[in-house]
């Protein structure tokens, strides 16, 4: 379920100010809305309400309908990625091995659900399928560190380094 972030949007009137110079250069290119967002999503890393109706009244389209874009492409996200981005493989070996229990955890620990950042914005939680790890199986990133057949005990460990 896609949901609005819980964390406070911190846009800056810089980010304001490079989308609207854009939109104002690109607002009569055929099929703009896509676009628009995908350079909305690069300068702020998500799409909260805020920005989708800085597109909106820009583009002169309503609200609804860049939501509809915003919600149905897997690309956009409506919530901020934290500063430790937490990916949990839930694909074939890693389930059958427990990733879906180490992914519950996770959201306990975290107090968010998938998709979600924390208040703080310290870490966000994801699934993926397949990360091409399957002899360490369960296997979970956090950015760009790789941590492999895990049981769960070690979580708070884990985490405690970040």
């Amino acid at each position: 379920m896609r949901r609005f972030s819980t964390v406070p949007f911190k846009g800056t009137k810089e980010q304001e100010a490079r989308l609207l110079s854009w939109l104002e250069e690109h607002k009569t290119m055929p099929g703009v809305a896509m676009p628009a967002l995908q350079k909305a999503q690069e300068i702020y890393g998500y799409l909260p309400i805020e920005v989708q109706r800085i597109v909106a009244d820009a583009l002169g389209k309503p609200l609804a309908e860049i939501y509809g874009i915003s919600t149905f492409y897997s690309q956009f996200s409506l919530c901020p990625k934290g500063e430790y981005k937490i990916s949990v493989c839930l694909g074939t070996a890693c389930y059958v091995k427990g990733s879906g229990k180490i992914y519950e955890a996770l959201q306990q620990k975290l107090g968010i659900t998938g998709g979600e950042c924390t208040a703080d914005g310290k870490f966000s939680l994801d699934a993926c399928r397949c990360i091409g790890a399957c002899g360490l199986a369960p296997v979970m990133t956090i950015n760009d560190d790789v941590y492999g057949r895990l049981t769960g005990d070690e979580l708070d460990s884990i985490l405690a380094k970040y």
